[in-house]
């Protein structure tokens, strides 16, 4: 369907486009926030360097892994040492707040607009930022919940209060063996939902927000689109990135914006249609913020 890439009209400047994104989303009927990994990072969710090292200084000493992502898949001999790792990753990338406020002034920008999210994200910050439960639709889990590792139903749980309590007795890198998570059904260990392989629990929340979401591309079909795409890389851009391409390409009245460090970009066969901007998310959606507030009438 798409034969290459195109990125943005080497003689456009930056203001230009910042100009372009604005007055799209100040005409659009509906904007589709679509959300990968590069917005939280802009909001200060980094795996890696300083952050890493202020919370797992002593689990880098001891297993040798240098970021969040590795320890996640570290071999750890016993479950005791598996959830004293992730009951810290957990609490400080879900229960935490993110340094900056970029999930904030995103909802500034689309509060007063018909908007849904979908997002690959499982750190739940559109919600602690104050955006509507009903329009967000987590599609690869949530690190909140709980869910069997076989799995023997198709169930989740949250799991804050055991997290946190997991988080507060553990000792050396080990958790107390009562606290390892069983399954209330089968007794067997539970894990986070995550999807990482055909073991993924897609509960019934799952299903609602789907077809909300569903439900919401029906109402909006025609209409002018903004399809906001954030952070989005090429992990799995079957999700967010080739369908918003796809829809924009069907809707001549749609648009795709892409913010994004250094994987900004989009078809030719929707370049017209296309505002690409390479930077940091939450500096970009500032400067649209400016130049909201630059068209707004004096009172």
């Amino acid at each position: 369907m798409f034969a290459g890439k195109w990125t943005q009209k080497p003689e456009e400047t930056r203001q230009q486009k910042i100009r372009r994104l604005w007055e799209a989303l100040d005409r659009a009927d509906a904007v589709v926030i679509g959300a990968g990994a590069g917005l939280s990072a802009s909001a200060g969710f980094t795996y890696s360097g300083e952050r890493f090292e202020k919370y797992f200084r002593d689990f880098e000493k001891k297993y040798g892994f240098h970021d969040m992502y590795s320890g996640g898949f570290y071999p750890y001999d016993t479950l005791e040492e598996y959830w004293a790792y992730w009951s810290r990753y957990i609490w400080i990338n879900r229960y935490t707040d993110v340094p900056r406020p970029v999930y904030e002034e995103l909802l500034d920008l689309v509060r007063e607009k018909e908007y849904f999210v979908l997002t690959t994200n499982v750190d739940h910050c559109f919600q602690k930022a104050g955006f509507d439960k009903k329009r967000l639709f987590y599609t690869q889990g949530d690190y909140g919940l709980f869910q069997c590792m076989e799995p023997c139903c198709q169930k989740t749980w949250d799991n804050e209060g055991v997290i946190r309590e997991m988080l507060e007795r553990q000792k050396d890198m080990r958790i107390p063996s009562e606290l390892v998570p069983r399954c209330p059904h089968c007794g067997k260990p539970m894990t986070m939902n995550l999807r990482a392989d055909d073991s993924f629990v897609q509960d019934e929340g799952w299903y609602r927000a789907a077809e909300r979401y569903s439900q919401f591309q029906k109402d909006h079909r025609g209409m002018r689109i903004l399809y906001l795409e954030l952070g989005v890389g090429y992990n799995t851009p079957v999700i967010i990135k080739y369908p918003f391409w796809k829809m924009t390409r069907q809707n001549p009245e749609a648009v795709y914006a892409c913010i994004n460090c250094g994987e900004a970009a989009a078809p030719a066969e929707i370049a017209e249609q296309s505002v690409c901007i390479d930077g940091d998310i939450g500096e970009v959606l500032g400067q649209i913020k400016m130049a909201d507030a630059a068209e707004a009438p004096s009172l």
